[in-house]
């Protein structure tokens, strides 16, 4: 049967299971959505922005633990999606995202929207490619979801030329996807395990440290248990937020330049570290020379290059971290030394005294709302279920800090790129994944901003998330190394000039309502959430309260600020 190009693409991409598109169209890309439009079972959610496609598209496969589609079209669009694909590479995040291209033969032309958009992703994609002929178009978007979704996933970018979506060939289904260059370690070396047991035994100071890649690899189970058997405490990074359960006495909270006193002291003291999934980026280790200094560590992942990239290790295990956890697990059942793990409630104690005597803290007075306030009565009211996203800023680290997650998948945030105006689409591609879980983006005031159109498509697509503004009238995260390093010299950081968010919500078609006093953060929040259809809260904050501990840069971790 002949097919013609773009509806070759649509039946490839449906035999890999995908059901959901983000997209905006183009002249590039007219013939895909004239073909989408034949295609009802293949929904597409038409953004308002490319930008927010992507960032839609990285929280629906991080939401429904898949792979993310987005299909935007050449030149502006092209370029427009770039920060989105940067961030998903940056959080290992399998996307594949279809880009339009001009005619093969005005390709180099500067024709009309002609942009290299495979060159300028190439330090950005984990791969990409140009279709040059309609004969490699099926076996080139098998072979795209095959390198997204496999080994350490990223995203796959796939150009495609707007001749060889009309050109017409007899369509043959692909063979199996082989590619001789590219074979994925999944299985650890057991010798390597067999060591870690040694370690695990003759540690009496152990933690373990989780990262993005346990959410990816679906290990929180395996992990938990780890924690659990052999009683080490756990701290997880920004990306493994909920890989372990917040609310388990093991918990020792994020570590970092904005992590918990009990994590980093943990982290300065230990004498064993077991690495999962994490690539010890630098707001994590502070200053490299002072990180772990006493302990012994353990990495484990599937990107051999990753161990010893930032840090060098004791013992490597190159492999998929459920398999490597799990098969850790079995030999730590036959071969665990119980009087060690017995031994470990001097380690325990000295972290508790840590909690009681430093922990997380704000003063909430009668008059002015504190953002912590605000995220502590929201998991509350939302009892720890909801699903979160941020933006990024101080509104992002509050929340990982107060919110408190206890699941794998249920925290989504641009966290090696840092992205502000990720967490509005970002909760409308969550929410297309899960329709039946609370979304909720956690904003701030500046950072909502960014991509706040995308309000249309939580409406017209009818993906009802909640909208919480930290509202302190400043670029809050930059204004606060400004109070601390910049004599508070507020360069540029203040954004009293601003929208009055419920009337801006109210003009989209959302719900809109505001809270300026502590006595109304409650009632507000049980209000936004009950309120059926999308909700913007906007929050009046304090408008300089920090963002404690501190690890000022080129500090090492136990050189925290404190409240």
């Amino acid at each position: 049967m002949k097919l013609t190009g773009a509806q070759i693409l649509i039946k490839m991409i449906k035999s890999q299971g995908v059901d959901t598109i983000f997209g905006y169209p183009g002249g590039a890309v007219i013939d895909i959505y004239d073909e989408l439009a034949s295609n009802p079972d293949l929904r597409h959610i038409l953004v308002r922005h490319e930008q927010g496609a992507i960032h839609a598209a990285d929280a629906y496969s991080r939401a429904k633990g898949d792979i993310g589609v987005a299909l935007v079209t050449s030149g502006p669009g092209a370029t427009n999606a770039v920060t989105g694909i940067a961030s998903a590479y940056m959080d290992s995040i399998p996307i594949v995202v279809f880009t339009g291209q001009v005619n093969s033969s005005l390709i180099g032309n500067d024709a009309f929207q002609e942009v290299d958009i495979v060159g300028i992703t190439r330090p950005c994609t984990k791969h990409n490619y140009l279709v040059k002929k309609i004969e490699n178009l099926a076996r080139i978007i098998k072979e795209a979801f095959f390198i997204a979704r496999s080994g350490r996933p990223g995203p796959v970018l796939v150009d495609l030329p707007k001749d060889v979506m009309t050109a017409t060939i007899e369509f043959e289904e692909p063979p199996e996807v082989h590619i001789k260059s590219y074979r994925p370690t999944y299985s650890p070396n057991k010798k390597q395990l067999a060591k870690v047991v040694q370690l695990i035994n003759k540690a009496k100071r152990p933690i373990i440290f989780s990262g993005g890649g346990v959410v990816l690899s679906k290990a929180s189970e395996e992990i938990t248990d780890l924690a659990k058997m052999a009683n080490i405490p756990v701290t997880a990074s920004l990306m493994g937020l909920g890989t372990f359960p917040a609310s388990h006495p093991l918990w020792l909270g994020m570590p970092g330049m904005h992590g918990t006193f009990r994590a980093n002291m943990s982290i300065g003291e230990c004498d064993l570290m077991i690495a999962a999934g994490v690539r010890f980026d630098d707001r994590v280790t502070g200053r490299l020379e002072k990180f772990a200094p006493k302990a012994k560590i353990v990495q484990i992942d599937i990107d051999p290059t990753s161990i010893h990239k930032n840090v060098s290790v004791d013992c490597p295990i190159v492999g998929d971290c459920k398999k490597s956890l799990a098969l850790l697990n079995q030999m730590m059942k036959r071969q665990i030394d119980q009087a060690s793990v017995d031994a470990r409630s001097e380690w325990i104690e000295t972290i508790e005294n840590w909690k009681s005597t430093m922990p997380l803290g704000y003063n909430q007075n009668e008059e002015i709302i504190k953002p912590q306030f605000v995220i502590e009565t929201l998991h509350e009211l939302t009892q720890g279920k909801a699903i979160i996203t941020t933006e990024v800023g101080q509104n992002q680290m509050w929340t990982a800090q107060y919110y408190g997650f206890d699941r794998p998948n249920h925290f989504i945030t641009s966290g090696g790129l840092g992205v502000m105006g990720f967490g509005l689409p970002a909760a409308i591609g969550a929410k297309a994944a899960c329709p039946d879980k609370t979304v909720i983006d956690i904003a701030g005031d500046g950072s909502i901003q960014m991509n706040i159109q995308e309000m249309t498509t939580s409406l017209e697509a009818r993906l009802p998330v909640k909208v919480v503004i930290l509202n302190n009238r400043y670029l809050g995260m930059v204004r606060q190394w400004q109070d601390l390093f910049y004599d508070k010299r507020y360069a540029s950081t203040n954004m009293e000039c601003a929208p009055d968010f419920v009337k801006l919500a109210e003009a989209y078609g959302a719900t809109g309502l505001r809270a300026s006093k502590p006595s109304e953060v409650r009632e507000t929040l049980k209000q936004g959430l009950a309120t059926e259809g999308t909700v913007v809260m906007d929050f009046i904050v304090e408008r300089e309260e920090m963002v404690y501990p501190m690890v000022p840069a080129g500090k090492s971790l136990s050189e925290m600020l404190l409240v």
